[in-house]
């Protein structure tokens, strides 16, 4: 008999995938750059242990606090800082904490956060508009959904959730505004495009407000370009997706960073002087069996890709030294303490 999520309990989404993915090895560096309830983290550092070490991120000041009591046991080997993953390679280099082995994303909301935290992530709890994964932000849902103008809501809405009746709805919003609550909103929505099929109609249009508040896709992109900077030769980058615009830069940023040229289809010859970094692991996406979308009905969307760091010999490599640095990085040597120092300067450097 399958035992079924219930919302008091945390079930990290494509947790044994992600742990075969990243390679998690004894006495690895991991960074896990949506820490939430631990439960990804905690799976590192057993599975890292004796000797792994895990800095942890995220924006929610809670999800810190609840993550540093369920990592008690590893406070020896954890280093969790309350900021947005946007500030990867600073939080990295302030730290002293790179390269390293490998680097998770989990782009999902935690349990936290969608069972009725006062912040307003779901409507399925009757909250304030708020939104913001870090409270000290600035814009709230509310400001948008009561400021904006109804051609640049219906703009939002479409381009951030991919709703077709992103029109309708704000026209309604505008019209019914001011708009307090998430209750209130989710009600105006049903209204207005009325419900059809399990999807509540109000889903797409909570994802593209919170998506807006929190810069999601502009801060994934730009923390997918810093991770590779920080992964070690052979480092994993790990990033599981919930839906297709978060998928969508995924897949295309890895498979720019697979590709030996990245010039215009029809070019001739190649201009760009691009090199590959990383290495596909999963050319197919990766997905939650069915066992586990009935253990957990959040996992249902969830999307796994992965790829690896490597590193090409070329003409940047001049002299001797160079070539011996690269042999040794790609013998796994970097992991001694020695060469971790020289790959520090050298990232600083940069």
């Amino acid at each position: 008999m399958i035992k079924r999520w219930s919302a008091s309990s945390h079930t990290p989404v494509l947790l044994s995938e992600a742990l075969r993915a990243l390679a998690v090895q004894p006495g690895g560096r991991y960074i896990d750059c949506t820490l939430g309830s631990a439960g990804h983290a905690t799976a590192i550092l057993d599975h890292g242990s004796p000797g792994g070490q895990l800095l942890g991120i995220d924006a929610d000041p809670n999800a810190i606090e609840t993550a540093r009591e369920r990592l008690q046991h590893y406070k020896d080997s954890t280093l969790l800082v309350n900021d947005n993953f946007v500030n990867l390679q600073s939080i990295c280099i302030k730290s002293d904490f790179f390269p390293v082995h490998g680097i998770l994303f989990d782009l999902g909301l935690s349990s936290m956060q969608l069972n009725g935290n006062g912040r307003g992530f779901s409507f399925q709890h009757d909250a304030p508009l708020d939104m913001r994964f870090n409270p000290n932000q600035k814009i709230t849902a509310a400001d948008i959904v009561n400021t904006t103008s109804e051609a640049r809501l219906a703009h939002l809405i479409k381009t951030y959730g991919e709703e077709g009746h992103s029109r309708r709805i704000a026209q309604h919003i505008v019209k019914e505004r001011p708009i307090e609550t998430t209750r209130q909103l989710a009600q105006l929505i049903e209204k207005a495009v009325g419900r059809r099929g399990r999807l509540h109609p109000a889903t797409k249009t909570f994802q593209a407000l919170r998506i807006a508040v929190n810069h999601e896709l502009e801060h994934l992109e730009a923390a997918l370009r810093q991770a590779v900077d920080l992964l070690g030769y052979e480092g994993r980058l790990v990033v599981i997706t919930y839906h297709s615009l978060e998928d969508r830069i995924v897949k295309q940023f890895m498979q720019r960073e697979a590709r030996s040229c990245i010039c215009p289809p029809g070019t001739p010859t190649c201009i760009c002087g691009h090199t590959p970094r990383l290495r596909l692991i999963n050319k197919k996406v990766i997905t939650p069996t069915t066992t586990e979308i009935q253990l957990n009905p959040r996992s249902r969307s969830a999307k796994l890709r992965a790829a690896e760091r490597i590193i090409i010999q070329d003409d940047c490599y001049a002299t001797p030294e160079d070539h011996a640095f690269i042999t040794i990085a790609k013998s796994r040597g970097w992991r001694r303490p020695a060469l971790l120092q020289k790959i520090r300067m050298a990232f600083l450097a940069a």
